[in-house]
């Protein structure tokens, strides 16, 4: 779906898209634009990821006060593992660096929460949409191939279900993906120093009568 298009039409796709190959490149600042024009069009993992480099000072400089803001924008659907961040970034925070949250989270979610960036990708996702009106493209009763050069074909039924492009049901696909994702983490115990003697070396077999055996000795011919 991708390699068909499928992106070009859902800016919130795209952008993230877009950031996460600048990310795996590390070009870093380049890579947190992307996430943030995501974030524009309401994508909530491209708004937590904004927040994270913001806590950790990648590619932006650090600030955790603006860090919190995005990860609150983030949660703002409920989604268990932004809520939890975000509540970890709280906890965090000093007090000088909460009065900033409180003063200058106002602005940015003036622009960046649901109730106005939502809008914007509706706009987008419908404006596709109705590019499909009178066309055979448009009943899903009777699909047709789309050709993707170098890839396939594409049934147009899947292509255009309607999760993929009603706002509601985009809303709902989205949500069915992230409302119970949860960010995994390994808890490890103390360092310990390890001696020579503890340390992991060849293995040592045993032959029948219970005497080591030097493995890089030849084998004796019986």
């Amino acid at each position: 779906m991708v390699a068909a298009g499928f992106l070009d039409s859902h800016p919130d796709l795209m952008y993230r898209s877009r950031g996460l190959d600048r990310y795996g490149e590390r070009e870093f600042e380049e890579a947190f634009q992307q996430f943030r024009r995501a974030a524009y069009y309401s994508d909530k993992p491209s708004q937590a990821i904004v927040g994270e480099m913001l806590w950790i000072g990648l590619g932006v400089p650090k600030d955790r006060a603006l860090a919190y803001v995005w990860m609150d924008l983030a949660a703002e659907r409920g989604y268990l593992s932004f809520v939890e961040k975000r509540k970890l970034y709280w906890d965090q925070l000093d007090e000088s660096e909460r009065g900033r949250a409180q003063q200058e989270g106002a602005a940015i979610r003036a622009d960046y929460s649901d109730a106005v960036a939502e809008q914007r990708l509706h706009y987008m996702l419908r404006r596709e949409r109705s590019k499909m009106t009178g066309s055979r493209l448009a009943s899903l009763a009777n699909p047709v191939q789309i050709s993707v050069p170098g890839v396939g074909t594409l049934d147009s039924s899947q292509y255009y279900h309607p999760k993929y492009w009603e706002p509601k049901e985009y809303r709902a696909w989205q949500d069915s993906i992230w409302q119970e994702l949860r960010i995994g983490k390994v808890s490890v115990g103390d360092v310990q120093q390890l001696s020579d003697a503890d340390a992991p070396g060849e293995p040592v077999s045993k032959p029948a009568n219970g005497q080591p055996s030097d493995p890089a000795a030849p084998a004796k011919e019986e």
